[in-house]
């Protein structure tokens, strides 16, 4: 097959950039010819709030120019444009729920016209994919037929190497954004006891908030961004992963934290709560509750033996979410596809 994979962000630590890159891989390890159509290779103006408009007129016309995919599959509704022009057929992956996320950054207003364009760029598709079943529920409450198909990681590119920096190791990473719950994680860490060091690794809108806090707090240690295999060493040598997100789809943050033998403590919210199974895989907590954060964090890093025994629950639980399982789970679904039109 030949398939092109279309997504606004590449590289870094962003789960698009991740998945797109996980299954490329997957792909073409299996024998198939992949390109991909991104910000690394498409014009966009590196602006908040311009980049993915940008992104998404640039390839519109980019794509007028590719032909002879047999499957054109976007990650994102921004991407979903630059379906318009192909005769192929046309897969979109929703990461997430796209007006909710918008909500959650931009507010009602946005959110409403965000519904339109949502809406639009749904029909312009042969197939729907989502990675949660909240995106399952949402979608095909819209009058969608969707396949939920999960997020997945590589468990062969675990580190061994870990990196304990403090006896009482937290961390975060991801974007820092306001649906990552980051505001509650800092109203966290200010009340945090001074032997309690959290890390802080990524880059984003609020990351001025980060370094302000990290100036006032020496338990605050904000690192910017990591590369892949230093991230995973710092969540290896961690004793707990924090995840206090707003909103969400199947992360692939907490999925590695997990393959990493990592404790995780996450918003109980739905695309979390499908990963983590409260007391057995990790601990929820209830979302955009600081106090209840810091209660959380408090009981459960002293028990050194109810962290451990999560964990490798979470090392178990992890495994079907390895590519080589689903991986096959998109090669089934794009030979699917492709056999409607035989």
């Amino acid at each position: 097959m030949k398939i092109l994979l279309i997504s606004p962000t590449s590289g870094g630590i962003g789960g698009i950039a991740q998945h797109v890159d996980g299954l490329s891989q997957f792909l073409t390890g299996a024998g198939h010819e992949v390109d991909i159509l991104s910000s690394a290779n498409t014009f966009t103006i590196p602006i908040k709030r311009l980049k993915n408009p940008s992104f998404m007129f640039s390839s519109f016309l980019k794509t007028k120019f590719k032909k002879g995919n047999d499957i054109a599959h976007a990650h994102h509704i921004i991407a979903a444009l630059a379906m318009k022009n192909f005769s192929c057929k046309k897969i979109l992956s929703i990461h997430g729920v796209y007006s909710k996320n918008i909500d959650q950054l931009y507010g009602k207003t946005i959110s409403n016209i965000s519904k339109k364009y949502e809406k639009m760029a749904l029909n312009l598709v042969d197939a729907i994919t989502v990675n949660s079943k909240e995106g399952y529920d949402y979608y095909t409450k819209m009058g969608f037929n969707v396949v939920q198909i999960p997020n997945a990681i590589d468990l062969n590119i675990i580190p061994k190497k870990s990196t304990k920096q403090f006896k009482n190791q937290l961390i975060f990473a991801g974007r820092l954004s306001k649906e990552k719950g980051i505001e509650i994680l800092l109203e966290t860490a200010s009340q945090l006891p001074n032997n309690y060091h959290l890390l802080i690794a990524g880059s984003g809108p609020l990351e001025e908030k980060v370094r302000k806090l990290s100036d006032e707090k020496t338990n605050l240690h904000y690192l910017g961004y990591q590369s892949k295999q230093n991230m995973l060493s710092l969540i290896r040598g961690s004793d707990l992963l924090i995840q206090p997100s707003l909103e969400e789809g199947i992360s692939s943050t907490l999925l590695e934290a997990m393959a990493c033998g990592t404790c995780v403590l996450g918003s109980d919210i739905e695309g979390i709560s499908e990963v983590i199974e409260n007391n057995k895989t990790g601990l929820l907590v209830e979302p955009n509750n600081s106090d209840e954060l810091l209660n959380k964090i408090l009981y459960l890093l002293p028990k050194k033996e109810k962290r451990l025994s999560m964990a490798n629950e979470g090392l178990e639980r992890v495994k079907k979410y390895d590519w080589k399982i689903v991986g096959k789970l998109y090669l089934n679904f794009y030979e699917s596809l492709l056999n409607k039109s035989i």
